[in-house]
């Protein structure tokens, strides 16, 4: 009799061992497929996507080539950035909301924006540029294309907003300088200290983001082969600003050089 009772007891022991063990086994198989994985998101202008993002008139951003560096089982990349836009233009037509509504936290952010907020603040052509520094300044317009009144903020007030929405998320923010363009004085690409590249460096440090310098990154490549070379490799035959597909993936290397080379942030074991 105390054979059998003993029987069954080790019987439903095994049997609640192994139901508990399956349990597990089950819920650490949900816990690890069901983990989303982080997205890389990138806004800018046509030189980090240029058209469609698919060599529309062999014209390439390096937002569209830059997956390549990345394990794509790991991270997802989503290239919102769009031609004709400054860091001014791509908030004032409701770009950025929807985006930092999709934002969690674990993901990251590339920002890199500069080459059209160097252009008028009102006028009937563009109306995209935004004041010129980092400051707090502000101006009041009744804008000549939206036909709506609009308060226009400093380039690196637009920044510090991208940035500071974004880390309020959880998101790792990357701030690039604008890629330099086929522009040369002196035998070296064409640099100005009061310009983009200095105030996004300065809107980054302030705002504790990192900073990528891709502005002299690839200008210094570019000195190094002189104008006409870095025309005939790396930008289009249209113009001096959209880069061919060489000249994107050269850019897509800096920014990935600037990943590695930033100490805190996690985005760098994403890539291969």
């Amino acid at each position: 009799m105390k054979t059998k009772i003993s029987f069954n007891c080790l019987s439903i022991n095994k049997l609640n061992v192994k139901k508990f063990a399956m349990f597990f086994v089950v819920l650490a198989f949900f816990s690890f497929t069901l983990k989303p994985k982080p997205t890389l998101y990138l806004i800018g202008d046509s030189t980090v996507k240029a058209g469609q993002g698919k060599g529309e008139n062999d014209m390439w951003g390096w937002g569209s080539v830059i997956g390549e560096k990345f394990d794509s089982t790991k991270i997802n990349i989503e290239n919102h950035a769009i031609g004709g836009r400054s860091s001014r233009t791509f908030l004032s037509e409701g770009r950025w909301e929807p985006i930092l509504n999709k934002m969690q936290k674990g993901d990251f952010l590339i920002i890199q924006f500069g080459h059209n907020d160097d252009w008028a603040i009102n006028d009937t052509i563009r109306a995209r540029g935004s004041i010129k520094g980092i400051g707090l300044d502000s101006v009041e317009i009744d804008n000549l294309i939206t036909k709506k009144h609009e308060v226009v903020h400093s380039f690196g007030w637009y920044i510090s907003k991208y940035i500071n929405e974004a880390k309020a998320k959880g998101v790792d923010v990357f701030v690039c300088s604008q890629v330099p363009f086929n522009k040369f004085e002196d035998g070296k690409v064409k640099r100005q200290e009061e310009y983009y590249p200095k105030w996004a460096r300065q809107v980054a440090e302030n705002n504790k983001a990192n900073f990528i310098d891709l502005h002299e990154m690839s200008a210094k490549v570019y000195d190094t082969l002189g104008y006409d070379e870095v025309k005939s490799k790396f930008f289009t035959p249209k113009d001096n600003v959209h880069t061919n597909r060489a000249g994107a993936q050269l850019n897509a290397e800096n920014v990935t050089l600037g990943i590695r080379n930033t100490k805190k942030s996690r985005l760098k074991k994403y890539l291969k």
